[in-house]
């Protein structure tokens, strides 16, 4: 007891913690044991990427545009503008998708039985990665080309976004809500006006994160026949032309940083609004007293 008359309190037990760390850490070495990596070849690893930069990097310093092999540089361009397509098609079909999944989702505005079942449709697609959709469902049913990338990357997409969707759902704010049902306003009038201008700058924002996500994806799937710029990259590893690979990956990394600094102007604007050069509004008393 201490000298107040309370009772001392108890120490913390670490050994749960202690527990934690060397279960961890016995994943950690388990994971590494397991992988049966060569591990003794990373010490390579740096004099390994230096030459095949420096082989990629003649291929892009050796072709200037009145050379040539220019022509490599503009097959490039276009088949990534391909991969672009492919990537904005996968993204309206995710979103037109998702939309509907997210409020069936979301607890708030659905029966719990329909909550349930859309949840485990949702986290039945993101278990399976693009590429296996792109195998085993889009390429049988559509054939080789861009079309069964699109369709891959719009089915994949389905289940983040559907999930992000329900998750915005679930935190607006119920006061339009509300203010909807107390007028007399039907299920569906509640969902277009209480909810939908809530949860749709945010799920826009969501939209064109995921469009980012899907350039990078379409070129992966384009190396399986999707179309694209992968397309040609599978083509060049075959015949290990790494000038050329050195101008694709240029040209993949070049139009990924543009698309990418659009994309993240158009997601504060649509969040946040642009304020930028706009001057407060002047309150009447402050006008009036200036004037005098």
């Amino acid at each position: 007891m201490s000298q107040a008359g309370t009772p001392r309190p108890q120490p913390l037990r670490r050994w749960p913690k202690t527990l934690g760390m060397l279960a961890t850490a016995a994943v950690i070495i388990g994971a590494v044991l397991l992988v049966d990596a060569r591990w003794s070849r990373v010490p390579e690893i740096p004099g390994s990427l230096a030459h095949y930069v420096a082989l990629m990097g003649r291929g892009v310093l050796a072709n200037p545009l009145g050379d040539p092999e220019s022509a490599y540089w503009s097959s490039a361009f276009r088949l990534m503008i391909e991969s672009l397509h492919i990537a904005w098609l996968g993204t309206l079909i995710g979103a037109l998708i998702s939309l509907p999944m997210g409020f069936l989702a979301a607890a708030n505005v659905s029966p719990a039985p329909v909550v349930f079942m859309t949840r485990q449709i949702l986290n039945g697609i993101r278990a399976i990665p693009e590429i296996i959709l792109a195998i085993a469902v889009m390429l049988p049913i559509f054939g080789l080309g861009p079309l069964a990338g699109a369709m891959a990357l719009g089915v994949g997409a389905v289940g983040t976004l559907g999930k992000l969707t329900s998750e915005v759902i679930e935190g607006i704010d119920l006061g339009p809500v509300e203010a909807a049902r107390a007028s007399g306003a039907g299920y569906l009038q509640i969902l277009r006006w209480g909810v939908l201008p809530q949860v749709l700058p945010e799920t826009v924002a969501f939209w064109l994160y995921r469009f980012e996500i899907n350039i990078r994806a379409s070129a992966i799937l384009g190396v399986l026949g999707a179309g694209g710029i992968g397309s040609l990259l599978s083509q060049l590893f075959r015949i290990r032309a790494w000038d050329r690979i050195g101008i694709t990956l240029t040209v993949i990394i070049l139009v990924t940083i543009m698309i990418d600094q659009i994309s993240a102007r158009v997601r504060q604007r649509i969040i946040t609004g642009d304020t930028r050069g706009s001057a407060a509004p002047v309150p009447p008393a402050v006008q009036a007293e200036a004037s005098v």
